[in-house]
């Protein structure tokens, strides 16, 4: 035999075998258990796996391909290793950011497409999943309140990738033959000031220029001012500008804002009417986070059957009351991944009308080779032509095991802890909620020096710019106790806390740091919120005795 049909018939066995064998699928599971019996011995009761250590990046890039393989039984082991050090997001006390912990459905959903490799570009060779992708499109959309016979959607590469979708067709909209003849004239995005820095990135990304992007002031809340979204509509159309699109944030990452997306709906309808606009700029709902909300629109919050605390009920509710008005939107952004409790990546970009897939659609002739059979055929419009379908199963796999009530009670889980945090905070007169009118899973605190009046010093640090420098000061105390705090949870000690470096900025022009804690684990409850306190407040101790 020579030595290539020798390998070959060694590489075979590194290959789930296509037909049924018995043994050698038992050989397939036994591998991913011993894998997953691996990674199960790198658990203690720490927030991280295994031991902390600081990745050698100078190490990995002498890395070369070897010239002989290895057997799987030395490759699971150099797999495993990368997991050394990884935070667990769904340990309780993990609350770094809205990283979700995947249900073990979803894990399922994932590794079958995995096994099998289809591309959602067309229905021509995996009919099953693309068929679950349409079913989760309908779903979604009967939940945010869409006629689902008439909305479509498709899975893409992240948050950004659906605000990349909304803005695109947007543009479309309001330029037409963008997509054949490029931009003609300037065109803006409007959104708020707290809205996702992905915005900029989409307007970069499609030509219009991060400049483009038009920031529009919020109020207190973290929501938009509608008075100030209709200065910046009219003064870009006074300016000749198009709008491809309003972006409204439906619960923005740091403090969990909620914009007004009636009252945005309702100023677009009117200066539609009253400007004589030829076109109708498109809103684009960004509720990657915000969408799970929708859960709770046919909830009885007087009966309150789940039985929630009356803080967390009154959270729920006013949430959901904004909510309500997804189906106003003209697209929406909706992550699995985060408040949808799957694996990276589950993005699903919605539509209300799926008609409107047809501003990006391509010249069949330049795909010869794709669409001779099957009826559907997203390859067609989608920026991608290579879609994995595991963001679509791992979406499928929690719409079906969790249902409506089990999100209603994920996701009040959530804002119960983060409400539980909040009344902790409130009684310790050295910290301070940040974000106390937004009701989500994340709360954003600060500590302040001995002395301090933390029923005033909010409105010093936002309007007095006299207090400028104190306030410099207390952004570095922040910063401080949450390097002390993040290095104790890597540690294996402590939790581990997110920071933002500029939760708002200040009128004087400087940022306003907050330190964050995000919950989104099943496993949280009220002993392990306490901890988040006293983690906090020795790391305050310790800096203001030692300075």
């Amino acid at each position: 035999m020579s030595r290539y049909h020798e390998l070959l018939e060694q590489l075979r066995q590194a290959f789930p075998a296509p037909v049924s064998n018995p043994v050698h699928d038992g050989y397939v599971v036994f591998s991913l258990l011993k894998a997953l019996d691996r990674v199960d011995a790198l658990k203690t009761q720490a927030p991280i796996l295994g031991t902390p250590r600081l990745p050698d990046y100078a190490a990995a890039g002498l890395s070369q391909l070897p010239a002989c393989g290895s057997s799987l039984e030395e490759v699971i082991p150099e797999l495993v290793r990368c997991l050394d050090g990884q935070l667990i997001f769904g340990h309780p006390r993990s609350q770094v950011n809205v990283v979700a912990h995947p249900s073990i459905a979803s894990i399922i959903g994932v590794v079958l497409p995995s096994m099998y490799n289809p591309n959602l570009c067309s229905d021509e060779t995996n009919l099953g999943f693309s068929e679950a992708e349409v079913r989760v499109a309908a779903m979604t959309a009967q939940l945010v309140g869409y006629d689902a016979a008439n909305a479509g959607g498709l899975f893409t590469f992240g948050g950004t990738g659906t605000l990349l979708y909304g803005i695109k067709i947007g543009l479309e909209k309001a330029i037409p033959d963008v997509f054949e003849r490029g931009l003609q004239q300037p065109a803006v995005v409007l959104c708020s000031q707290q809205s996702h820095y992905a915005a900029a990135t989409a307007a970069g990304w499609l030509g219009l220029g991060q400049q483009s992007v038009v920031r529009v002031k919020t109020h207190p809340n973290n929501s938009l001012e509608i008075a100030a979204l209709e200065v910046a509509f009219r003064d870009a159309h006074a300016a000749g500008q198009r709008i491809a699109a309003i972006v409204a944030t439906m619960g923005t990452t740091d403090a969990f804002g909620v914009d007004d997306l009636a009252g945005i709906y309702g100023l677009r309808e009117r200066l539609i009417d009253e400007l004589k606009l030829d076109y109708r700029p498109h809103i684009h709902a960004d509720a990657v986070i915000g969408w799970a909300w929708a859960v709770f629109n046919d909830y009885d919050f007087s009966a309150n059957t789940l039985g929630f605390r009356g803080r967390t009920l009154r959270a729920l509710a006013a949430t959901q009351h904004a909510m309500q008005h997804l189906k106003l939107a003209d697209s929406v952004g909706i992550d699995f991944h985060k408040t949808g409790f799957a694996p990276y990546i589950s993005s699903l970009f919605l539509l209300r009308d799926r008609a409107d897939f047809s501003q990006i659609v391509r010249d069949r002739a330049t795909t010869p080779y794709l669409f001779h059979s099957g009826e559907y055929h997203p390859g067609l419009f989608s920026l991608e032509t290579s879609r994995s379908a595991t963001g679509v199963m791992a979406a499928l796999a929690n719409l079906l095991l969790l249902g409506r009530e089990g999100f209603q009670t994920l996701i009040g889980h959530a804002v119960e802890m983060a409400e539980l945090l909040r009344e902790q905070i409130g009684a310790r007169p050295e910290l301070s909620v940040m974000n106390d009118q937004n009701y989500g899973p994340v709360t954003l605190f600060r500590a302040y020096p001995r002395g301090t009046d933390t029923f005033l010093v909010k409105q010093r640090e936002q309007h007095d710019p006299t207090y400028r420098e104190q306030l410099r000061q207390n952004n570095e105390l922040n910063r401080l106790i949450y390097e002390r705090v993040h290095a104790e949870a890597m540690a294996g000690r402590g939790v581990a806390l997110g920071y933002t470096g500029e939760y708002r900025t200040a009128d004087c022009g400087e940022p306003i740091s907050a330190l964050k804690s995000y919950v989104l684990s099943p496993f949280a409850d009220e002993g392990r919120m306490g901890s988040v306190i006293s983690h906090v407040l020795a790391a305050r101790e310790q800096l203001l005795t030692s300075s």
